[in-house]
Protein backbone atom coordinates (compact mmCIF):
# COMPACT_ATOMS: atom_id res chain seq x y z
CA UNK A 1 0.00 0.00 0.00
CA UNK A 2 1.57 3.56 -1.24
CA UNK A 3 1.77 6.40 1.01
CA UNK A 4 -1.02 8.42 -0.56
CA UNK A 5 -3.27 5.66 -0.01
CA UNK A 6 -2.92 5.39 3.17
CA UNK A 7 -3.24 9.03 3.66
CA UNK A 8 -6.40 8.47 1.73
CA UNK A 9 -7.53 5.68 4.07
CA UNK A 10 -7.05 7.88 7.28
CA UNK A 11 -8.85 10.85 6.20
CA UNK A 12 -11.66 8.55 5.46
CA UNK A 13 -11.39 7.20 8.88
CA UNK A 14 -11.26 10.19 10.30
CA UNK A 15 -14.07 11.71 8.78
CA UNK A 16 -15.61 8.14 8.99
CA UNK A 17 -15.07 8.57 13.11
CA UNK A 18 -16.63 12.21 13.30
CA UNK A 19 -19.98 11.11 11.10
CA UNK A 20 -19.92 9.02 14.26
CA UNK A 21 -19.42 10.58 16.51
CA UNK A 22 -21.72 13.61 15.34
CA UNK A 23 -24.68 10.94 15.14
CA UNK A 24 -23.77 9.89 19.04
CA UNK A 25 -24.15 13.60 20.19
CA UNK A 26 -27.17 14.30 22.37
CA UNK A 27 -29.07 16.45 22.11
CA UNK A 28 -28.02 17.47 18.48
CA UNK A 29 -30.95 20.11 17.95
CA UNK A 30 -33.50 21.55 19.10
CA UNK A 31 -35.64 19.94 22.10
CA UNK A 32 -39.71 20.37 21.93
CA UNK A 33 -40.98 21.04 25.72
CA UNK A 34 -44.47 20.53 25.78
CA UNK A 35 -46.25 22.72 28.06
CA UNK A 36 -49.88 20.73 28.10
CA UNK A 37 -51.68 23.76 29.78
CA UNK A 38 -52.12 27.82 27.97
CA UNK A 39 -49.78 30.52 28.00
CA UNK A 40 -49.28 32.59 30.42
CA UNK A 41 -50.41 30.17 33.84
CA UNK A 42 -48.19 28.92 36.63
CA UNK A 43 -46.81 26.10 34.52
CA UNK A 44 -46.22 27.79 31.09
CA UNK A 45 -43.85 30.44 33.54
CA UNK A 46 -42.31 27.92 34.95
CA UNK A 47 -41.45 25.80 31.93
CA UNK A 48 -39.93 28.70 30.21
CA UNK A 49 -37.75 29.75 32.95
CA UNK A 50 -36.57 25.71 33.05
CA UNK A 51 -36.09 25.78 29.28
CA UNK A 52 -33.98 28.95 29.09
CA UNK A 53 -31.76 27.70 31.59
CA UNK A 54 -31.86 24.11 30.03
CA UNK A 55 -30.81 25.65 26.64
CA UNK A 56 -28.48 27.54 27.87
CA UNK A 57 -26.49 24.41 29.60
CA UNK A 58 -27.28 21.79 26.98
CA UNK A 59 -25.99 24.59 24.75
CA UNK A 60 -28.64 23.48 22.18
CA UNK A 61 -32.45 25.37 21.71
CA UNK A 62 -35.53 24.18 24.30
CA UNK A 63 -38.62 25.41 22.76
CA UNK A 64 -41.83 25.14 25.08
CA UNK A 65 -44.33 24.53 22.74
CA UNK A 66 -48.35 24.84 24.55
CA UNK A 67 -50.58 22.00 23.88
CA UNK A 68 -53.83 22.91 26.00
CA UNK A 69 -57.08 20.83 26.18
CA UNK A 70 -58.35 17.25 27.67
CA UNK A 71 -57.57 18.17 31.39
CA UNK A 72 -53.67 18.41 30.04
CA UNK A 73 -53.84 15.00 28.21
CA UNK A 74 -53.37 16.52 24.64
CA UNK A 75 -49.82 17.69 25.31
CA UNK A 76 -49.25 14.21 27.61
CA UNK A 77 -50.37 12.61 24.16
CA UNK A 78 -48.46 14.18 22.31
CA UNK A 79 -45.17 13.37 24.29
CA UNK A 80 -46.02 9.80 24.58
CA UNK A 81 -46.53 9.11 21.38
CA UNK A 82 -42.99 11.40 20.06
CA UNK A 83 -39.93 9.13 19.55
CA UNK A 84 -38.57 8.39 22.09
CA UNK A 85 -34.97 10.03 21.56
CA UNK A 86 -35.03 12.63 24.35
CA UNK A 87 -36.10 15.37 21.75
CA UNK A 88 -39.54 16.11 22.90
CA UNK A 89 -40.21 16.34 26.44
CA UNK A 90 -43.14 17.51 29.04
CA UNK A 91 -43.18 20.00 31.49
CA UNK A 92 -46.47 19.23 33.38
CA UNK A 93 -47.67 19.99 36.72
CA UNK A 94 -48.94 17.13 39.33
CA UNK A 95 -51.99 16.72 37.32
CA UNK A 96 -50.01 14.63 35.09
CA UNK A 97 -49.71 12.09 37.14
CA UNK A 98 -53.56 11.64 37.92
CA UNK A 99 -54.72 10.86 34.61
CA UNK A 100 -56.05 7.48 36.15
CA UNK A 101 -57.66 8.35 38.85
CA UNK A 102 -59.77 11.42 37.43
CA UNK A 103 -60.16 10.71 33.55
CA UNK A 104 -63.02 7.64 33.12
CA UNK A 105 -61.07 6.52 29.69
CA UNK A 106 -56.92 7.67 30.53
CA UNK A 107 -55.25 8.04 27.39
CA UNK A 108 -52.42 6.41 29.25
CA UNK A 109 -50.70 5.46 32.03
CA UNK A 110 -48.75 8.41 33.64
CA UNK A 111 -46.31 5.93 35.54
CA UNK A 112 -45.72 3.49 33.57
CA UNK A 113 -45.68 5.53 29.64
CA UNK A 114 -43.45 7.89 30.04
CA UNK A 115 -39.99 8.19 31.45
CA UNK A 116 -39.34 10.41 35.04
CA UNK A 117 -36.83 13.10 34.06
CA UNK A 118 -36.68 15.32 37.50
CA UNK A 119 -38.91 16.66 39.90
CA UNK A 120 -37.75 20.90 39.89
CA UNK A 121 -40.07 22.80 41.68
CA UNK A 122 -42.94 22.89 44.70
CA UNK A 123 -45.29 25.74 45.22
CA UNK A 124 -48.20 26.14 47.58
CA UNK A 125 -51.32 27.01 47.09
CA UNK A 126 -53.63 29.70 47.39
CA UNK A 127 -57.14 29.76 48.72
CA UNK A 128 -59.07 33.01 47.63
CA UNK A 129 -62.29 34.32 47.74
CA UNK A 130 -64.57 37.06 45.62
CA UNK A 131 -63.55 40.41 47.22
CA UNK A 132 -67.17 41.73 47.28
CA UNK A 133 -67.67 38.60 50.28
CA UNK A 134 -67.23 39.57 53.63
CA UNK A 135 -65.49 36.79 54.89
CA UNK A 136 -61.43 37.82 55.93
CA UNK A 137 -60.51 34.42 57.58
CA UNK A 138 -60.85 30.24 56.59
CA UNK A 139 -63.44 29.78 59.69
CA UNK A 140 -65.45 32.47 58.48
CA UNK A 141 -66.03 30.98 54.75
CA UNK A 142 -66.18 27.29 56.27
CA UNK A 143 -69.22 28.34 58.43
CA UNK A 144 -70.73 30.16 55.62
CA UNK A 145 -70.62 27.42 53.35
CA UNK A 146 -71.68 25.08 55.90
CA UNK A 147 -74.75 27.59 56.66
CA UNK A 148 -75.93 28.36 53.01
CA UNK A 149 -74.16 25.41 50.78
CA UNK A 150 -76.20 26.27 47.93
CA UNK A 151 -74.08 29.83 47.56
CA UNK A 152 -70.88 28.60 47.17
CA UNK A 153 -68.91 27.25 44.75
CA UNK A 154 -65.66 26.16 44.33
CA UNK A 155 -63.72 26.02 41.03
CA UNK A 156 -62.06 23.65 39.62
CA UNK A 157 -59.09 24.75 36.43
CA UNK A 158 -58.60 20.66 35.80
CA UNK A 159 -59.38 17.42 37.42
CA UNK A 160 -56.56 15.90 39.45
CA UNK A 161 -54.68 19.40 39.62
CA UNK A 162 -53.37 20.52 42.87
CA UNK A 163 -56.22 22.68 43.08
CA UNK A 164 -59.10 19.72 42.73
CA UNK A 165 -57.27 17.83 45.36
CA UNK A 166 -56.69 21.01 47.78
CA UNK A 167 -60.59 21.74 47.00
CA UNK A 168 -61.43 18.26 48.42
CA UNK A 169 -59.12 18.77 51.47
CA UNK A 170 -61.08 21.69 52.66
CA UNK A 171 -63.99 19.85 52.20
CA UNK A 172 -63.10 16.88 54.15
CA UNK A 173 -61.75 19.10 56.88
CA UNK A 174 -64.63 21.54 57.07
CA UNK A 175 -67.03 19.09 56.99
CA UNK A 176 -68.71 20.53 53.47
CA UNK A 177 -70.82 19.15 51.22
CA UNK A 178 -69.25 21.88 48.27
CA UNK A 179 -70.31 22.71 44.73
CA UNK A 180 -67.72 22.29 42.65
CA UNK A 181 -67.68 23.69 38.81
CA UNK A 182 -64.92 22.63 36.15
CA UNK A 183 -63.49 25.45 33.86
CA UNK A 184 -60.82 24.78 31.08
CA UNK A 185 -57.55 26.66 33.12
CA UNK A 186 -57.12 28.48 36.00
CA UNK A 187 -57.77 32.04 33.93
CA UNK A 188 -61.29 31.20 33.53
CA UNK A 189 -62.01 30.04 36.63
CA UNK A 190 -60.08 33.07 38.08
CA UNK A 191 -61.82 35.82 36.45
CA UNK A 192 -65.46 33.74 37.56
CA UNK A 193 -64.27 34.53 40.99
CA UNK A 194 -63.20 37.39 40.76
CA UNK A 195 -67.05 38.94 38.88
CA UNK A 196 -68.87 36.76 42.03
CA UNK A 197 -70.18 34.39 39.83
CA UNK A 198 -67.69 32.00 41.58
CA UNK A 199 -66.96 32.31 45.40
CA UNK A 200 -63.68 29.91 46.15
CA UNK A 201 -60.91 28.89 43.97
CA UNK A 202 -57.95 27.00 45.66
CA UNK A 203 -54.88 26.77 42.85
CA UNK A 204 -51.00 27.31 42.56
CA UNK A 205 -49.60 30.54 44.55
CA UNK A 206 -47.99 31.32 41.27
CA UNK A 207 -51.28 31.65 38.94
CA UNK A 208 -52.88 33.75 42.05
CA UNK A 209 -50.76 36.12 43.04
CA UNK A 210 -51.27 39.06 40.82
CA UNK A 211 -54.83 39.31 40.95
CA UNK A 212 -54.68 38.33 44.99
CA UNK A 213 -52.42 40.96 45.58
CA UNK A 214 -54.21 43.44 43.14
CA UNK A 215 -57.42 43.10 45.06
CA UNK A 216 -59.07 41.23 42.36
CA UNK A 217 -60.06 38.59 44.80
CA UNK A 218 -59.71 38.09 48.42
CA UNK A 219 -56.34 35.89 49.53
CA UNK A 220 -57.44 33.85 52.48
CA UNK A 221 -54.64 31.22 53.60
CA UNK A 222 -51.80 29.72 52.02
CA UNK A 223 -51.72 25.58 52.11
CA UNK A 224 -47.60 25.31 53.47
CA UNK A 225 -46.61 24.52 56.49
CA UNK A 226 -45.33 28.03 56.79
CA UNK A 227 -46.23 31.51 55.24
CA UNK A 228 -44.45 31.49 51.78
CA UNK A 229 -42.50 34.49 50.85
CA UNK A 230 -44.52 36.04 48.02
CA UNK A 231 -47.41 36.86 50.32
CA UNK A 232 -46.00 37.31 53.64
CA UNK A 233 -48.88 38.47 55.61
CA UNK A 234 -51.14 35.49 54.21
CA UNK A 235 -52.16 33.19 57.40
CA UNK A 236 -51.16 29.42 56.55
CA UNK A 237 -54.53 26.80 56.98
CA UNK A 238 -52.39 25.54 59.81
CA UNK A 239 -52.26 28.27 62.39
CA UNK A 240 -55.55 29.37 60.88
CA UNK A 241 -57.29 26.40 62.99
CA UNK A 242 -56.79 23.97 60.03
CA UNK A 243 -53.41 21.64 60.95
CA UNK A 244 -53.95 19.20 58.80
CA UNK A 245 -54.79 21.46 55.09
CA UNK A 246 -50.88 21.59 54.36
CA UNK A 247 -50.88 20.09 50.23
CA UNK A 248 -48.99 21.43 47.44
CA UNK A 249 -48.59 22.10 43.86
CA UNK A 250 -45.52 19.96 42.18
CA UNK A 251 -43.78 20.46 38.77
CA UNK A 252 -41.81 17.82 36.69
CA UNK A 253 -40.25 16.55 33.27
CA UNK A 254 -40.97 13.50 31.79
CA UNK A 255 -39.74 12.25 28.18
CA UNK A 256 -41.56 9.47 26.27
CA UNK A 257 -41.45 6.04 27.85
CA UNK A 258 -38.38 3.57 26.06
CA UNK A 259 -36.06 6.81 25.81
CA UNK A 260 -32.31 5.43 26.37
CA UNK A 261 -31.14 5.28 30.18
CA UNK A 262 -27.88 7.72 29.34
CA UNK A 263 -30.06 10.55 27.34
CA UNK A 264 -32.41 10.19 30.22
CA UNK A 265 -29.97 10.98 32.70
CA UNK A 266 -27.93 13.90 30.35
CA UNK A 267 -31.72 15.50 30.50
CA UNK A 268 -31.84 14.78 33.92
CA UNK A 269 -28.50 16.42 34.40
CA UNK A 270 -29.37 19.76 32.70
CA UNK A 271 -33.04 19.91 34.81
CA UNK A 272 -30.77 19.73 38.14
CA UNK A 273 -28.50 21.87 36.87
CA UNK A 274 -31.03 24.63 35.55
CA UNK A 275 -32.98 24.41 39.00
CA UNK A 276 -29.75 24.94 41.35
CA UNK A 277 -28.81 27.69 39.20
CA UNK A 278 -31.99 29.54 39.05
CA UNK A 279 -32.66 28.85 42.82
CA UNK A 280 -29.16 31.16 43.26
CA UNK A 281 -30.54 33.31 41.03
CA UNK A 282 -33.53 33.55 42.83
CA UNK A 283 -35.69 33.19 40.00
CA UNK A 284 -38.10 31.21 41.13
CA UNK A 285 -38.76 33.35 44.34
CA UNK A 286 -41.70 35.50 42.11
CA UNK A 287 -43.31 32.65 41.18
CA UNK A 288 -43.23 31.10 44.76
CA UNK A 289 -41.82 28.36 43.90
CA UNK A 290 -39.13 26.06 46.00
CA UNK A 291 -36.73 24.74 43.88
CA UNK A 292 -36.29 20.93 44.15
CA UNK A 293 -32.93 18.95 43.28
CA UNK A 294 -33.36 14.76 43.12
CA UNK A 295 -32.32 11.78 41.36
CA UNK A 296 -34.48 10.01 39.04
CA UNK A 297 -35.23 7.36 41.65
CA UNK A 298 -36.49 9.95 44.29
CA UNK A 299 -38.40 11.40 41.95
CA UNK A 300 -40.26 8.25 41.11
CA UNK A 301 -40.53 7.11 44.30
CA UNK A 302 -42.28 10.72 45.07
CA UNK A 303 -44.89 10.66 42.04
CA UNK A 304 -45.51 6.73 43.22
CA UNK A 305 -46.41 7.99 46.96
CA UNK A 306 -47.99 11.28 45.84
CA UNK A 307 -50.27 8.76 43.20
CA UNK A 308 -51.46 6.63 46.12
CA UNK A 309 -52.32 9.21 48.86
CA UNK A 310 -54.31 11.56 46.27
CA UNK A 311 -56.41 8.32 45.08
CA UNK A 312 -57.38 7.63 48.77
CA UNK A 313 -58.22 11.37 48.81
CA UNK A 314 -60.44 11.07 45.94
CA UNK A 315 -62.10 8.00 46.90
CA UNK A 316 -62.60 9.37 49.97
CA UNK A 317 -64.14 12.00 48.74
CA UNK A 318 -66.71 10.04 47.04
CA UNK A 319 -64.95 11.26 43.38
CA UNK A 320 -66.05 9.82 39.96
CA UNK A 321 -63.57 9.68 37.46
CA UNK A 322 -65.35 11.88 34.25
Amino acid sequence: MNSIFRQVIAVAAIAAAGIVAAQGKFPDGPIKMIVPFAPGGGVDSAARLIAKQMQTNLNVPVVVENRAGANGSIGGKAVQTAPADGMTILFSASTHVLAKQVMATPPYDPLTDFSAVARVGEAPLLMVISPNLPQNKIKEVVDAAKQNPEKWTAGLPALGAAAHLGTLMLAQQGGLNLTTSVYKGTAPALTDVAGGHTQILIDSIISLQSMAKSGRVKPIIVTSKKRSAVMPNVPTAAESGFPKFVTESWYGIWAPKGTSEDRIQILHKAANEAVQQLGKARAFEPLGIDPVVETIEESRKYMQSYVAESAELLKSAGFKPE
